[in-house]
Protein backbone atom coordinates (compact mmCIF):
# COMPACT_ATOMS: atom_id res chain seq x y z
CA UNK A 1 0.00 0.00 0.00
CA UNK A 2 1.57 3.13 -1.05
CA UNK A 3 1.45 5.77 1.87
CA UNK A 4 -0.04 8.80 -0.57
CA UNK A 5 -3.33 6.94 -1.11
CA UNK A 6 -4.85 7.24 -4.14
CA UNK A 7 -9.24 7.35 -4.51
CA UNK A 8 -9.93 4.33 -6.12
CA UNK A 9 -13.23 3.13 -7.24
CA UNK A 10 -13.49 -0.68 -7.85
CA UNK A 11 -15.46 -3.11 -9.93
CA UNK A 12 -14.84 -6.76 -11.04
CA UNK A 13 -11.11 -5.95 -10.82
CA UNK A 14 -10.58 -2.85 -12.85
CA UNK A 15 -10.27 0.57 -10.66
CA UNK A 16 -11.83 4.16 -11.68
CA UNK A 17 -9.03 6.41 -10.69
CA UNK A 18 -8.00 10.08 -11.37
CA UNK A 19 -7.43 9.61 -14.79
CA UNK A 20 -10.13 8.60 -15.57
CA UNK A 21 -12.40 10.89 -14.06
CA UNK A 22 -10.45 13.54 -16.04
CA UNK A 23 -10.87 11.30 -19.08
CA UNK A 24 -14.80 11.36 -18.16
CA UNK A 25 -14.74 15.45 -17.60
CA UNK A 26 -12.86 15.84 -21.12
CA UNK A 27 -15.64 13.78 -23.10
CA UNK A 28 -18.15 16.03 -21.40
CA UNK A 29 -16.35 19.31 -21.90
CA UNK A 30 -15.49 18.68 -25.38
CA UNK A 31 -17.85 16.27 -26.96
CA UNK A 32 -15.74 14.13 -28.39
CA UNK A 33 -13.16 11.21 -27.33
CA UNK A 34 -10.69 12.31 -30.12
CA UNK A 35 -10.97 16.07 -28.47
CA UNK A 36 -10.44 14.93 -25.08
CA UNK A 37 -7.78 12.27 -25.85
CA UNK A 38 -5.90 15.18 -27.34
CA UNK A 39 -6.69 17.88 -24.88
CA UNK A 40 -5.40 15.23 -22.34
CA UNK A 41 -2.30 14.68 -24.48
CA UNK A 42 -3.71 10.86 -25.27
CA UNK A 43 -3.95 8.75 -28.41
CA UNK A 44 -7.59 8.42 -29.45
CA UNK A 45 -6.71 4.80 -29.27
CA UNK A 46 -5.41 4.64 -25.88
CA UNK A 47 -8.29 6.62 -24.51
CA UNK A 48 -11.10 4.47 -26.52
CA UNK A 49 -9.26 1.39 -25.18
CA UNK A 50 -9.78 2.93 -21.49
CA UNK A 51 -13.36 3.49 -22.16
CA UNK A 52 -13.94 -0.33 -23.28
CA UNK A 53 -12.76 -1.40 -19.82
CA UNK A 54 -14.21 1.09 -17.68
CA UNK A 55 -17.12 0.57 -19.62
CA UNK A 56 -16.81 -3.82 -19.19
CA UNK A 57 -16.66 -3.26 -15.23
CA UNK A 58 -19.11 -0.03 -14.66
CA UNK A 59 -21.56 -0.25 -17.66
CA UNK A 60 -22.30 2.33 -20.10
CA UNK A 61 -20.43 5.53 -19.97
CA UNK A 62 -20.54 7.88 -23.07
CA UNK A 63 -22.88 7.52 -25.75
CA UNK A 64 -22.58 8.37 -29.45
CA UNK A 65 -24.65 10.91 -30.64
CA UNK A 66 -24.84 11.04 -34.95
CA UNK A 67 -25.80 14.32 -36.91
CA UNK A 68 -27.89 17.20 -35.69
CA UNK A 69 -26.85 21.03 -35.76
CA UNK A 70 -23.10 20.61 -34.07
CA UNK A 71 -22.46 16.96 -36.51
CA UNK A 72 -22.40 14.61 -33.86
CA UNK A 73 -20.01 13.79 -31.09
CA UNK A 74 -20.18 12.00 -27.59
CA UNK A 75 -22.04 12.25 -24.60
CA UNK A 76 -22.03 11.14 -20.62
CA UNK A 77 -24.62 8.23 -19.49
CA UNK A 78 -26.34 9.15 -16.67
CA UNK A 79 -24.20 6.55 -15.41
CA UNK A 80 -21.38 8.10 -15.85
CA UNK A 81 -22.39 11.23 -14.26
CA UNK A 82 -23.11 9.06 -11.23
CA UNK A 83 -19.73 7.09 -10.96
CA UNK A 84 -18.33 10.79 -11.42
CA UNK A 85 -20.26 11.93 -8.43
CA UNK A 86 -19.86 8.99 -6.64
CA UNK A 87 -15.49 9.64 -6.86
CA UNK A 88 -16.15 13.25 -6.24
CA UNK A 89 -17.36 11.76 -2.91
CA UNK A 90 -14.62 9.31 -2.04
CA UNK A 91 -11.90 12.19 -2.89
CA UNK A 92 -13.48 14.67 -0.44
CA UNK A 93 -14.08 12.27 2.07
CA UNK A 94 -10.99 10.88 1.87
CA UNK A 95 -8.82 14.53 1.94
CA UNK A 96 -10.95 15.88 5.00
CA UNK A 97 -10.72 11.88 7.12
CA UNK A 98 -7.06 11.61 5.95
CA UNK A 99 -6.58 15.54 7.36
CA UNK A 100 -7.95 14.72 10.43
CA UNK A 101 -6.24 11.37 11.46
CA UNK A 102 -3.00 11.43 13.44
CA UNK A 103 -0.49 10.01 16.07
CA UNK A 104 0.77 12.43 17.95
CA UNK A 105 4.14 11.85 20.16
CA UNK A 106 6.43 13.87 22.65
CA UNK A 107 9.76 13.17 22.35
CA UNK A 108 13.00 15.06 23.00
CA UNK A 109 15.31 15.99 20.27
CA UNK A 110 18.96 13.81 20.76
CA UNK A 111 20.86 14.75 17.38
CA UNK A 112 19.77 17.33 14.52
CA UNK A 113 21.08 17.14 10.74
CA UNK A 114 19.97 20.08 8.86
CA UNK A 115 16.25 20.76 8.90
CA UNK A 116 16.10 17.28 10.19
CA UNK A 117 16.14 16.03 13.60
CA UNK A 118 16.52 12.43 15.39
CA UNK A 119 13.69 12.91 17.91
CA UNK A 120 13.63 9.78 21.13
CA UNK A 121 9.89 8.97 21.99
CA UNK A 122 8.20 6.27 23.75
CA UNK A 123 8.14 3.80 20.59
CA UNK A 124 11.48 4.49 19.55
CA UNK A 125 13.85 7.19 17.94
CA UNK A 126 12.15 8.89 15.02
CA UNK A 127 13.27 11.45 12.43
CA UNK A 128 11.09 14.51 11.95
CA UNK A 129 10.98 17.74 10.28
CA UNK A 130 11.91 19.68 13.30
CA UNK A 131 12.08 23.67 14.22
CA UNK A 132 15.72 25.35 14.73
CA UNK A 133 17.07 25.05 18.47
CA UNK A 134 13.70 22.82 19.27
CA UNK A 135 14.67 21.10 22.50
CA UNK A 136 11.10 18.92 23.46
CA UNK A 137 9.13 18.60 20.57
CA UNK A 138 5.33 16.55 19.50
CA UNK A 139 5.30 14.60 16.29
CA UNK A 140 2.71 14.27 13.84
CA UNK A 141 2.05 11.57 12.03
CA UNK A 142 -0.73 11.74 9.38
CA UNK A 143 -2.95 8.85 8.57
CA UNK A 144 -2.18 8.93 4.84
CA UNK A 145 1.63 9.27 5.56
CA UNK A 146 2.16 5.78 6.97
CA UNK A 147 2.52 2.35 4.36
CA UNK A 148 2.05 -1.03 5.90
CA UNK A 149 3.82 -4.09 5.33
CA UNK A 150 3.12 -7.92 5.90
CA UNK A 151 6.35 -8.07 8.59
CA UNK A 152 8.18 -10.60 5.68
CA UNK A 153 7.59 -8.07 3.02
CA UNK A 154 8.95 -5.23 4.91
CA UNK A 155 11.97 -3.27 3.79
CA UNK A 156 14.90 -3.61 5.23
CA UNK A 157 15.36 -0.52 7.91
CA UNK A 158 17.26 2.72 5.50
CA UNK A 159 16.42 0.36 2.46
CA UNK A 160 13.62 2.99 1.42
CA UNK A 161 13.20 6.87 1.78
CA UNK A 162 10.94 5.89 4.65
CA UNK A 163 13.43 6.11 7.56
CA UNK A 164 11.11 5.26 10.41
CA UNK A 165 9.88 2.09 10.94
CA UNK A 166 7.87 0.58 13.44
CA UNK A 167 6.71 -2.89 14.11
CA UNK A 168 3.24 -2.76 15.64
CA UNK A 169 -0.33 -4.97 15.99
CA UNK A 170 -3.63 -4.21 14.24
CA UNK A 171 -5.98 -2.83 16.90
CA UNK A 172 -9.18 -2.26 14.71
CA UNK A 173 -10.07 -2.40 11.08
CA UNK A 174 -12.67 0.04 10.24
CA UNK A 175 -13.66 -0.73 6.73
CA UNK A 176 -15.58 2.14 4.87
CA UNK A 177 -16.60 2.34 0.64
CA UNK A 178 -13.55 2.10 -0.84
CA UNK A 179 -11.21 2.64 2.28
CA UNK A 180 -10.33 1.48 6.02
CA UNK A 181 -8.38 2.98 8.78
CA UNK A 182 -6.49 0.73 10.44
CA UNK A 183 -5.51 1.19 13.95
CA UNK A 184 -2.32 0.02 15.51
CA UNK A 185 -1.02 -0.68 18.33
CA UNK A 186 3.01 0.32 18.58
CA UNK A 187 5.43 -0.93 22.48
CA UNK A 188 8.35 0.46 22.70
CA UNK A 189 10.63 0.63 25.84
CA UNK A 190 9.66 3.54 27.37
CA UNK A 191 5.58 3.17 26.52
CA UNK A 192 3.11 2.57 23.85
CA UNK A 193 1.24 4.08 21.10
CA UNK A 194 -1.22 3.88 18.78
CA UNK A 195 -0.86 4.68 14.85
CA UNK A 196 -3.36 5.33 12.34
CA UNK A 197 -3.00 3.78 8.88
CA UNK A 198 -5.33 5.05 5.87
CA UNK A 199 -5.31 2.46 3.67
CA UNK A 200 -7.33 1.12 0.44
CA UNK A 201 -9.70 -2.17 1.16
CA UNK A 202 -7.61 -3.60 -1.77
CA UNK A 203 -4.49 -3.37 0.38
CA UNK A 204 -6.65 -4.65 3.40
CA UNK A 205 -7.40 -8.13 1.76
CA UNK A 206 -3.89 -8.57 0.12
CA UNK A 207 -1.84 -8.01 3.65
CA UNK A 208 -4.57 -9.93 5.56
CA UNK A 209 -5.07 -7.28 7.94
CA UNK A 210 -7.54 -8.50 10.71
CA UNK A 211 -7.55 -7.46 14.65
CA UNK A 212 -4.18 -8.42 16.39
CA UNK A 213 -2.28 -8.91 12.93
CA UNK A 214 1.18 -7.83 12.95
CA UNK A 215 2.80 -5.09 10.66
CA UNK A 216 5.25 -3.03 9.51
CA UNK A 217 4.39 0.93 9.09
CA UNK A 218 6.88 3.09 7.57
CA UNK A 219 6.94 6.83 7.11
CA UNK A 220 9.23 9.74 5.70
CA UNK A 221 10.85 11.72 7.92
CA UNK A 222 9.32 14.98 5.69
CA UNK A 223 6.08 13.64 6.40
CA UNK A 224 6.56 13.81 10.29
CA UNK A 225 6.04 17.22 11.49
CA UNK A 226 7.48 18.45 15.01
CA UNK A 227 6.32 21.21 16.72
CA UNK A 228 8.59 22.89 19.30
CA UNK A 229 7.21 22.37 23.34
CA UNK A 230 8.19 24.41 26.12
CA UNK A 231 10.27 23.15 29.04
Amino acid sequence: MDADVTPELRADDVSFGVPDARLLRAIDDHGSVSAAAAGLGRSRARATGRLDELEAAFGSLVERVRGGASGGGTELTAGAHDLLARFARLQAALSGVAAAEECVLEGRVTAVDGELATVATPVGALRALAPEGADRVQLSIRADAVTLHAPDEAPPAGGTSARNRLTGSVRAVERGESVAHVRLVVDGEDGQAEFVALVTLESVDRLGLTTDSEVVATFKATATRATGLVG
